[in-house]
């Protein structure tokens, strides 16, 4: 299914009277605080969130999955529902790939395709912490990290391999993250995983094309439970320093310990330079891959506070980052999911630009406590859907992603067509 321009301007003439009045009145609102309305519109415009192939079929728990009707059976299909989230919201312009989920056999075709829908590849994503059909070794007990060299082999191997798929649709980045680690005392060797780890992933680095990245994801636990070899922001920074340049850090929000200060790992990684970017996703407890801003909105507000003075400080554009959604749900239809995913980061992007830094670094001076606090929270509290729904509809996205959605009848147009039980390929 193909949305065409002429259904998505007659949704936004039917919605431009309300929307016209709600943003000259908060365009109205800021520019009295010396804020400037289209500047940030501008910046919301500029700003793309890639999909994973993986997150447009309906996810799973640790105990059991509820597949949906017309999910994508291939990757020609997942590439399609990417241009449907594109064409509602013109915020989705590229697409992450995990080998071996969606290997694309065919690359002219799969970028044909891709293009004709105005979509992008961002980074592509190796997978060493499953094993793989007719797989000669196997991954239970690490694989970069392994004890066994053959092992290691095997797992180089993949992530070179994975390069070459990249290559061939256009990325210019792997990203990998790692399941290897220990969940009893005494199973590994905390110093050998490391070192092996570490030769691992400077085999890999040599394989880079030159205008290339990698980007090394960390995460604090599971499905280890004792150690992880690359368990945080720390570990991964270390790595990518004795990697080098074309090595950076990736950010997984569900990737960290209760009560961290993720803010914080932004700012200190945006002053070192080696932040590669973010996997946006939500959470109540631990790596839940919940929408991205369902529960906690100020935290994901304060995490933009860091990266909007970070992209400032290096003069570096949001494009020269690496942004991604990473979550999978069994709840809610995966469009609908993402849909809502994008709008909250735009949201926080939006309202991260507001912020005063000149009367915020004031009150930091002088240490008023208060002052900073009210700051921020003035500029939480400020609503800014006119703003995001401005840049959509001057995109040409829809003023109501989701309301487009499911008045054209979508998801009831995707099971007409691939079925009403189908299961998507990857998860």
């Amino acid at each position: 299914m193909k949305l065409e321009q002429y259904q998505i301007d007659q949704h936004n003439d039917s919605l431009l009277s309300k929307h016209n009045n709600q943003y000259i009145f908060i365009k109205e609102q800021l520019g009295e605080q010396g804020i400037n309305a289209n500047e940030i519109v501008k910046a919301l415009e500029a700003f793309q969130v890639a999909i994973p192939s993986w997150a447009l079929g309906t996810g799973g728990t640790r105990f059991g999955r509820f597949s949906g009707g017309g999910e994508p059976r291939s990757l020609e299909e997942k590439v399609e529902d990417v241009g449907l989230l594109h064409a509602l919201n013109h915020s989705s312009g590229s697409i992450s790939l995990h080998i071996p989920w969606d290997i694309p056999e065919q690359a002219q075709s799969i970028i044909a395709l891709a293009s004709s829908l105005n979509l992008q590849f961002d980074a592509v994503n190796s997978n060493t912490f499953q094993d793989q059909k007719n797989q000669e070794h196997s991954y239970k007990f690490g694989s970069l990290s392994h004890v066994d060299a053959a092992v290691r082999k095997q797992a180089v191997a993949h992530n070179i391999e994975v390069i070459k798929y990249g290559k061939d649709l256009g990325s210019k980045a792997l990203s990998i993250w790692l399941s290897d680690g220990s969940c009893f005392p005494g199973q590994s060797n905390f110093v050998k995983s490391f070192q092996y780890t570490l030769e691992s992933l400077q085999e890999i680095y040599a394989a880079l094309p030159d205008d290339w990245k990698v980007y090394v994801e960390y995460k604090a636990y599971e499905p280890n439970f004792y150690s992880t070899v690359i368990q945080d922001w720390g570990s991964s920074l270390l790595f990518c320093q004795k990697l080098g340049p074309k090595a950076d850090v990736l950010v997984d929000l569900g990737h960290h310990l209760p009560n961290a200060n993720i803010e914080q790992i932004v700012a200190t990684l945006m002053m070192e330079g080696r932040l590669a970017g973010f996997h946006f996703n939500d959470s109540k407890y631990g790596d839940d891959d919940l929408t991205v801003g369902s529960i906690r909105p100020y935290m994901l507000f304060l995490i933009f506070v860091e990266l909007v003075e970070g992209m400032k400080r290096a003069g570096r554009a949001s494009d020269t980052y690496a942004w991604m959604i990473d979550a999978s749900h069994n709840v809610k239809d995966p469009l609908e999911d993402l849909l809502q995913s994008v709008e909250a980061i735009l949201l926080a992007y939006a309202q991260a630009l507001m912020v005063d830094r000149k009367k915020l670094e004031f009150a930091r001076s002088q240490n008023d406590v208060v002052l900073a606090q009210q700051i921020l929270q003035n500029a939480f509290r400020t609503d800014v859907r006119p703003l995001v729904r401005e840049s959509m509809r001057l995109s040409g996205g829809a003023l109501d992603p989701i309301g487009l959605f499911r008045n054209l009848g979508v998801r009831s147009e995707l099971m007409n067509e691939r079925g009403k039980v189908t299961v998507a390929t990857g998860l």
